[in-house]
């Protein structure tokens, strides 16, 4: 089977800087799968996204090297415009992806489909689904700009969603969300992934990795320093020294539990009660 991302010695350097962001870099994932990536401050995370995404080095410049390829083509010869229709990136910092060409939050949700030209009636089913999936049905009519950070965040996730995408980047998807708002956002990723769309994951929350991703990936300084099942990338010195460790995890540490450390709320309670 075709990975949908296949990474080969990759690495990437941003421009007029003498280092690396990112690399070297061998990674595969394949369809359906939902990749937690953890790291410290500069450890790549980011850069990872960009690199898989196309932005780095199309749009940001720099030198990449190595080999990349989303759904079996070379992100190097294939424009960003073009994989847009199969993969899309949630940035960090959802102001970063408002069109600002649209008035009205339905409009801003409708800017993808409709640019690639899909037929109104599809473009309006699409908007509708969209909406509904991040809860911003009622706000369909508000302007882009009076909306709360949090509720950004979930227009900006409604407008990708509306591309139906196969492949599914997320920078930081909580990072202006309340508790709440965090635990709706993974409630609509539990749906997509159940659906077989492809989530790669960026989040600081290790309990939410923890929990939601089966497999994850932890960098540190633009290199892979582990990659397999929550509870055994969690459990590597070099992680926890960079990265750190779920909270369920310090708590069992705290007691004299492990090692290895319970790294979900599940796992922790079986830990404590032993």
């Amino acid at each position: 089977m075709t990975p949908v991302i296949a990474m080969a010695a990759a690495r990437y350097r941003y421009p007029e800087t003498d280092h690396d962001a990112l690399g070297p870099v061998d990674l595969a994932i394949g369809p359906g799968e939902w990749v937690g990536v953890v790291g410290p401050t500069n450890a790549g995370k980011s850069t990872l996204c960009y690199v898989i995404i196309g932005l780095a080095p199309q749009f940001f410049g720099g030198r990449l090297r190595g080999e990349v390829s989303v759904f079996g083509s070379p992100t190097a010869s294939q424009p960003v415009n073009e994989r847009s229709r199969r993969a899309g990136l949630l940035f960090q910092n959802p102001f970063t992806q408002l069109s600002g060409a649209r008035e009205r939050v339905d409009e801003e949700v409708a800017f993808g489909p409709e640019a690639h030209g899909l037929p109104q009636a599809e473009v309006e089913e699409r908007v509708a689904e969209a909406l509904r999936l991040t809860g911003l049905q009622d706000l369909r009519a508000r302007h882009p700009l009076d909306l709360s950070g949090g509720q950004l965040q979930r227009l900006a996730l409604a407008a990708l969603l509306a591309m139906r995408p196969e492949l599914l980047l997320l920078d930081e998807p909580t990072s202006q969300l309340d508790p709440a708002g965090s635990r709706a956002l993974f409630d609509v990723l539990r749906g997509l992934h159940a659906a077989g769309t492809t989530i790669v994951m960026v989040e600081h929350r290790l309990e939410a990795v923890a929990a939601m991703c089966p497999r994850v990936i932890a960098l540190g300084e633009g290199r892979l320093l582990a990659d397999g099942a929550p509870a055994e990338v969690f459990n590597r010195p070099e992680v926890q020294a960079s990265a750190g460790i779920p909270a369920f995890a310090r708590l069992a540490a705290l007691v004299g539990k492990g090692p290895p450390l319970p790294v979900t709320f599940e796992s922790a309670v079986e830990a404590l009660r032993g």
